[in-house]
């Protein structure tokens, strides 16, 4: 029996304390009065008053392996583990996550719902418009999870432009969305998802013929929910949009406000790069050396 791993029954809703980490409802729930936000005093830096209330918020998109809520209610992934680890380099003692919808994040940390997005996202021009961008922690490939034996023959998002009968399900407001676009998928052959679990249940159900993420994401989840026998995932590749070739990499987003705690969060990244910790940490959610960013800079892919 296939496990059904109860990170498809938690939401952007649940609430829930674990350890030193918190994964804490968008709504106001009793008992959460600790998520509320030490505003800066005049003349106070955001990352000052970070240390002073012990705690920075992070939104999360409960993406394995990129930010999630495992089967012990713990808020953990790649993103969350190493905020934790830098945060606590540059003296805050606790991360508290909140779930949510992939088309919420950029809105809400604009908003000051919270202070920081962990959730693996790309960095691209448009996105670094809008939000100050740490530099890349990661690169990777996409991909696509579909039925074994891949019977509809997908390889990149070009295939269900040439095949009107095929449909994908991406992250609504993701890359993927815009790969897709980019490649003339129509918008009736995609199915816009809040979460990469849920998009995996309208594979299960026969909704979509394919999930599109990154290798990673997809890689993780096949082995994670023990869907191996009926489910695999295609060979990674390079998208292209416009003819060119894209160079998918993310980061931890902040405000444009706050680049001290940006700048800050850079300098402990740089020597996690440097000393091996980033792999260390990565490694456990599948992001191993060949994950490793190298020289990529947020100023070259905010550029492209």
């Amino acid at each position: 029996m296939r496990n059904t791993n109860p990170l498809g029954r938690l939401g952007r809703r649940d609430a829930l304390r674990v350890g030193g980490v918190t994964a804490a409802a968008l709504v106001a729930v009793p008992g959460l009065a600790a998520c509320s936000r030490t505003e800066p005093r005049e003349g106070q830096s955001t990352l000052d008053a970070l240390r002073e209330q012990g705690f920075i918020r992070a939104a999360i998109n409960n993406e394995p392996p990129f930010g999630f809520i495992d089967e012990e209610g713990n808020v953990t992934g790649e993103a969350p583990e190493l905020l934790r680890a830098i945060a606590k380099e540059m003296g805050i003692e606790e991360v508290q996550a909140e779930t949510v919808a992939w088309d919420g994040l950029i809105p809400g940390l604009k908003a000051n719902r919270f202070d920081v997005v962990a959730a693996g996202m790309y960095i691209t021009p448009e996105r670094c418009a809008e939000v100050a961008f740490a530099e890349p922690d990661y690169k990777v490939l996409q991909a696509f999870m579909v039925p074994k034996g891949n019977p509809d023959n997908i390889e990149t998002f070009e295939t269900f432009a040439e095949n009107p009968d095929l449909k994908v399900a991406v992250l609504n407001a993701s890359v993927e969305q815009e790969y897709a676009e980019g490649a003339g998928v129509p918008a009736e052959q995609m199915e816009l998802g809040d979460n990469a679990v849920g998009m995996i249940e309208l594979l299960e159900k026969g909704r979509v013929n394919a999930v599109g993420l990154s290798t990673f994401s997809l890689n993780y989840q096949l082995k994670q929910r023990n869907m191996g026998d009926e489910y695999e995932v295609t060979e990674g590749f390079t998208p292209v949009v416009d003819g060119e070739e894209v160079k998918p990499a993310g980061a931890f987003a902040f405000r444009k406000g706050d680049t001290e705690l940006r700048d800050r969060f850079n300098e402990v990244l740089a020597d996690f790069k440097q000393n091996g910790r980033l792999t260390e940490i990565g490694e456990p959610f599948g992001f191993d050396e060949t994950a490793h960013p190298g020289d990529l800079t947020t100023e070259e892919l905010c550029s492209e």
